[in-house]
């Protein structure tokens, strides 16, 4: 796509790959930066802990400590969701719906994940607690192949249903169907919505937890951030990229496009794992450490993430985030800001370092300066005015769609 006036592709860069010099001269490179190098690995349970707490914070406005919340799960019956998760069901009218009204069957597709206790966790519709008993059942059948030394994959009912269980120690995943997808396109969006989960709690934690109470509710940990999953199951509904494994592009001319990687080259931190510039769910740039490499799986569970949120326009967000594929066992730091008011450019800049908050914003300060310097903040904002592709672009005469 490089040779094309609006190229279809983004070429992904690393920091170390940069060679057009800096204002003033060649870039500098830190001694202590060492290309090639892994991140450094996750800390302790004690600092993934604190990582969530902070993320919780950010995304439900509750602060929500693990060990606390371990010692308030000690009893074995099924507790009521937090105030914060049940308010949320309540504006989106989930609390109103259970297994005996017509308005919860007439759905298409119901999505449920259980743990292996048999514990609500989340539904897509209808509040856990109404639905309790039918993930009971579900459990059941699970547990009665595994019995027999099998594994349920799915059921085809009549009517074109298909029931699609995916197993993931210490979740299960089941969807109940009534569309024209395959069972195993069903399967793979089971599996973005297991990552989301990840996503939020890291795959370190989620195991602990289970470890150490194996009927605990999921949900205290979870409460508030349903709308992250539902908004996931939403984008997977009308988005073809999520089956495709890929990732759509902004379509943008490639001088533009080009500029905008090499500002964001120079604009970089020795703790900087990735700096991805974003339209909408749509990619603008991105730019990387080297030999390290994002699977499309992280970034569109980076862009729910931003779609899902609409605090992160207000300023300069430092949040934690896990970023399942790259690594499930801890979290990263990022930080989320959109360039200007008026315009959808979201940057987000992929820290090692949860103390590094000042240096990498003054990264994003050193982007806009470059941006502006090679004039191509207008002709990014003309790129938004048409984010898709027409047919003409093509170049197929008798093309129609």
């Amino acid at each position: 796509g490089a040779g094309q006036e609006g190229a279809m592709f983004v070429h992904t860069r690393s920091y170390e790959d940069l060679t057009s010099p800096e204002e003033g001269g060649a870039a500098a490179r830190s001694p202590e930066e060492r290309p090639g190098e892994p991140p450094p690995q996750p800390s302790s349970m004690e600092q993934i802990s604190k990582d969530f707490s902070e993320l919780s914070t950010q995304l439900t406005g509750m602060a929500l400590d693990l060990d606390e919340e371990m010692r308030r799960g000690k009893e074995d019956r099924l507790e009521p969701a937090p105030p914060a998760a049940r308010r949320d069901s309540v504006l989106l009218g989930k609390e109103e719906e259970d297994v005996t009204m017509d308005a919860w069957r007439m759905h298409r597709k119901h999505v449920f994940v259980l743990s292996e206790a048999g514990k609500p966790v989340y539904s897509r519709y209808g509040s856990e607690e109404a639905l309790s008993s039918t993930m009971g059942v579900m459990m059941a059948l699970v547990s009665f192949l595994e019995a027999e030394k099998n594994a349920i994959r799915s059921i085809h009912a009549a009517d074109g249903y298909k029931v699609v269980f995916v197993r993931r120690s210490p979740l299960v995943l089941v969807a109940v169907a009534r569309t024209r997808q395959s069972e195993q396109e069903i399967a793979h969006e089971l599996l973005y919505i297991y990552y989301q989960i990840l996503s939020l709690l890291t795959w370190t934690q989620l195991n602990h937890i289970f470890q150490q109470k194996q009927n605990y509710d999921l949900r205290r940990l979870l409460a508030g951030s349903e709308r992250i999953t539902d908004n996931l199951l939403d984008l997977m509904a009308h988005d073809p990229s999520f089956l495709m494994g890929a990732v759509r592009c902004l379509p943008l001319a490639a001088s533009v496009r080009d500029a905008v990687s090499t500002s964001l080259q120079q604009a970089k931190a020795k703790s900087l794992v990735f700096s991805i510039l974003l339209s909408g769910n749509q990619l603008v740039s991105l730019v990387r450490k080297k030999d390290q490499f994002l699977h499309p799986i992280d970034l569109h569970l980076l862009f729910n993430l931003i779609s899902s949120s609409s605090s992160f326009r207000e300023g300069e967000a430092w949040t934690p985030i896990c970023l399942p594929k790259f690594n499930s066992s801890g979290f990263f730091h990022a930080h989320i800001s959109y360039l200007e008011q008026e315009m959808d450019l979201c940057l987000l800049l992929v820290s090692t370092d949860r103390e590094d908050f000042f240096t990498v914003s003054d990264c994003k300060r050193r982007f806009q300066e470059r941006l502006r310097r090679r004039g191509v903040q207008h002709a990014l904002q003309e790129a938004l005015r048409t984010p898709f592709y027409s047919v003409a672009q093509v170049g197929i005469p008798d093309l129609r769609h």
